[in-house]
């Protein structure tokens, strides 16, 4: 029985786990990219669009000239909201996907491949453009039959660098709190997320997220950092 138990712990860790794992043997996977020169670090944006916080999001990442990659939930694209995600492939920004669900942890492989190859159809038709191969389950939550399916549609599972992420342990996210935290913890390659919607409600108040952001590359640039997309 304890056996039993730890081996099915280490296995829901594992599909839970929002950092490496033992499922992350794989090269579906990709929790850091490569950095050059200058040190590269990736701006990442979870669970929009949303209608009121992307486009201010985007007005930010226009005024410091800095692209960035925005994973999308395909239910929150709508004919309202297709032209903010078209405006974010238009200003150079890479566009993936994200899922709003922790459903597909455990679908099989091939309704795993068949979810992101429609995902990604729907999107084109709506904006005109393709979205790139990278593909972010909710909250980080993976499965090999997730990862398997994601490889099946030819999408990389793309993670993201330890504390990078905009948590504030349970109390209010603010500016104030995650600035001085992210700069000072990123490194060459890092993947940095903040989330400019909502896994359920897509016109989430998202202030914080956007002066965070306008806040952050500034310091960012100060330690020598230049900014890429996950998917070029």
């Amino acid at each position: 029985m304890l056996i039993w138990l730890a081996a099915n712990g280490v296995v829901l860790l594992a599909h839970t786990a929002p950092f490496p794992f033992l499922l992350d043997t794989t090269d579906v996977t990709v929790w850091r990219m490569p950095s050059g020169d200058p040190p590269t670090v990736y701006l990442t944006f979870d669970d929009g669009p949303n209608p009121a916080a992307t486009p201010q999001l985007l007005d930010v990442l226009a005024r410091h000239e800095v692209s960035a990659t925005f994973f999308v939930i395909d239910k929150h694209i709508t004919a309202a909201t297709a032209p903010i995600v078209r405006r974010a492939f238009e200003d150079g920004h890479a566009v993936a996907l994200h899922s709003h669900t922790r459903g597909l942890v455990f679908a099989n492989q091939g309704v795993v491949a068949t979810t992101l190859q429609e995902a990604a159809a729907r999107i084109e038709v709506l904006t005109g453009y393709q979205t790139c191969r990278a593909f972010r389950p909710h909250a980080g939550n993976r499965s090999v039959t997730m990862l398997l399916g994601a490889s099946r549609a030819g999408y990389t599972v793309v993670g993201w660098g330890w504390m990078l992420w905009d948590f504030n342990w349970f109390r209010e996210r603010t500016a104030n709190a995650l600035v001085p935290r992210l700069p000072d913890r990123g490194s060459p390659g890092d993947i940095a997320v903040t989330h400019d919607g909502h896994h359920v409600d897509p016109q989430a108040d998202r202030r914080y997220a956007i002066e965070t952001v306008d806040r952050l590359i500034p310091e960012l640039r100060a330690k020598g950092f230049a900014f890429g997309v996950i998917c070029p």
